[in-house]
C-alpha cells in the first residue's frame, strides 16, 4: 500500500535500540529469564506500549508481556495475535554489540567491525538483490537479532503508526515471550490470555515469505560412559567416552544433517558434545516435515544405542532420553485458510508478491496449533539469521512494517458473525 508513510528513522531507531539489549538465552537454566537483558528489554517495551495507550497490559515475573488494542471500528472484527520473544540463540553472542548502517549498499564485501570476518555476495549471493538499499549488519562477533528484535520493531512500529493515524484495524493482541530458543519460555506462554482468532509468529527471511508448514522435531540426550584409568595402566581397562561417542557419530547417514539438507528434508543435528574420558553427553535434534519419517529417525536413533550397546563390551551401557518438541503446523486440525489469505492479500497490497513455503522453524506457531490457535509465521525480512553475518534492510524492515499494518487494516473487512 503506498500511501503508508513510515517514520523509517524512528523504526531504525528502535531496532538499534533492542540490539543494545543482551538477550542471549542461557542453557542449563531453570527459571525465565534466563538474562538480565530480556527482562530489562521487556520493560522496556511495556513502557512504549503503555505510551501508545494499550490495553490490559502485564508484564509478570518471567518477562512475558501482554497487551491488547481494541478495534476501533467494532469489537466482532477478528482478533489477530502478533506472537514475539525476547530472547538470542545460545551458538551466539550478543552482548556489546556494534551494528553498522550502511546506505545506499553498492555491492562486493562487506567488512564486519575491525576484526577478520566479513560476508561476500561470493558466500551470499542474495546480497546481489539488496544493492542500493540501506544495509544493517553485526559487527562480526555478535548476532543483532534480525529474526527476534527486527520482529518487535516491525510490530511496535505498526501499532504506531495506527494508533497515531487512527488507521482503522481490528483487535489486536501481542504476546512477547523469553528463552524460546532453548525452550523454556514456551510453556510460560499464557493461552488463556490469547483469546485470539488466529496469530502470526516471525522467522528470518526474504519479504514477502509466509510460512505455513513446519517440521516435526525431537531432542535426544546420548550418554556414553567410559572409565578412566592411569595411562601406564590402561590397556584393557580404560574406556575413552570421548573415543566412543567419535564412534557412535559415525554411524549416522553423513549427508542428513541441516548443512548439506534443505527445504522439507529431514536430518540429524549434533547440538553439542560434551564430557570426558569418564562421561559424554551428545545432544541430537531430530527433525522431518513428515510424520512417518520423522517416527523412523527416531526409531533408527534408538536402534543405534542398542546395536552400540549389543556389539561393543561396554562397562557401562549407554543411555538414550528422546523428547518430542514440535509438530507440523500444516498437518494440525487448524484452519490455517483465513490466516494464509489474509497475509497474502496483505502482502500483494504492498506491492509484493507472497511465497508460501515451509520452513525449518517456527517453534511458537508448533506449539500455538497444538493449543488449537492457528499461527502460520511471517518473514523480517532477516538474512543468515542466528550467525554473527546477519543482514537486515531498511527497507524490508519498511515494507515487513507495512504488511503488519496491512493485516490489521483488512481484517477490519472480515467481521465475525
Amino acid at each position: 500500500m503506498n500511501n503508508i508513510n513510515l517514520d523509517k528513522k524512528r523504526l531504525l531507531e528502535s531496532f538499534l535500540h533492542y540490539i543494545s539489549y543482551d538477550t542471549q538465552a542461557k542453557n542449563g537454566a531453570k527459571k525465565s529469564p534466563t538474562s538480565v537483558g530480556q527482562a530489562r528489554l521487556a520493560k522496556h517495551i511495556y513502557q512504549e506500549l503503555s505510551a501508545l495507550g494499550l490495553k490490559n497490559i502485564e508484564l509478570n515475573k518471567f518477562s512475558v508481556l501482554t497487551a491488547f488494542l481494541p478495534s476501533n471500528v467494532n469489537p466482532k472484527t477478528p482478533t489477530i495475535g502478533f506472537i514475539m520473544h525476547l530472547d538470542t540463540p545460545t551458538e551466539c553472542n550478543c552482548k556489546n554489540t556494534y551494528p553498522e548502517v550502511i546506505p545506499e549498499y553498492r555491492g562486493g564485501d562487506i567488512s564486519l567491525g575491525v576484526g577478520d570476518e566479513y560476508i561476500s555476495p561470493v558466500y551470499y549471493p542474495f546480497l546481489q538483490r539488496l544493492i542500493g538499499k540501506t544495509l544493517i549488519v553485526g559487527d562480526g562477533k555478535n548476532l543483532i537479532g534480525v529474526e527476534n528484535k527486527a520482529s518487535i520493531a516491525e510490530v511496535i512500529n505498526a501499532l504506531t503508526y495506527l494508533v497515531q493515524n487512527n488507521i482503522p484495524h481490528c483487535n489486536i493482541q501481542i504476546a512477547i515471550i523469553p528463552d524460546k530458543e532453548i525452550g523454556l519460555g514456551l510453556n510460560l506462554l499464557p493461552i488463556d490470555k490469547l483469546s485470539c482468532d488466529w496469530a502470526y509468529s516471525f522467522n528470518g527471511g526474504e519479504i514477502g515469505n509466509v510460512y505455513d508448514e513446519s517440521f516435526y522435531s525431537a531432542e535426544a540426550l546420548i550418554t556414553l560412559y567410559g572409565s578412566h584409568i592411569h595411562t601406564d595402566i590402561a590397556k584393557g581397562r580404560m574406556q575413552n567416552a570421548l573415543a566412543l561417542a567419535c564412534e557412535f557419530q559415525q554411524g549416522f547417514p553423513k549427508d542428513e544433517v541441516p548443512e548439506k539438507t534443505e527445504n522439507k528434508e529431514g536430518f540429524f543435528h549434533l547440538v553439542n558434545f560434551e564430557g570426558d574420558v569418564e562421561q559424554v553427553k551428545l545432544n541430537y535434534l531430530i527433525c522431518d516435515f513428515d510424520l512417518v519419517s520423522f517416527e523412523q529417525r527416531k526409531a533408527f536413533l534408538a536402534m543405534m544405542v542398542v546395536d552400540f550397546n549389543r556389539h561393543k563390551k561396554l562397562f557401562r551401557r549407554a543411555e538414550i532420553e528422546l523428547v518430542d518438541r514440535y509438530v507440523n503446523i500444516a498437518e494440525q486440525t487448524c484452519d490455517f485458510s483465513q490466516s494464509i489469505h489474509l497475509a497474502n492479500k496483505a502482502i500483494k497490497s504492498c506491492n509484493i508478491e507472497p511465497k508460501n513455503k515451509p520452513i525449518r522453524s517456527n517453534a511458537l506457531g508448533s506449539m500455538l496449533s497444538q493449543k488449537n490457535i492457528v499461527c502460520p509465521s511471517l518473514a523480517t525480512g532477516g538474512y543468515n539469521f542466528h550467525s554473527k553475518h546477519e543482514v537486515i534492510t531498511l527497507e524490508d524492515m519498511e515494507s515487513a512494517t507495512k504488511i503488519i499494518i496491512e493485516i490489521a487494516r483488512q481484517a477490519v473487512d472480515m467481521l465475525k458473525k
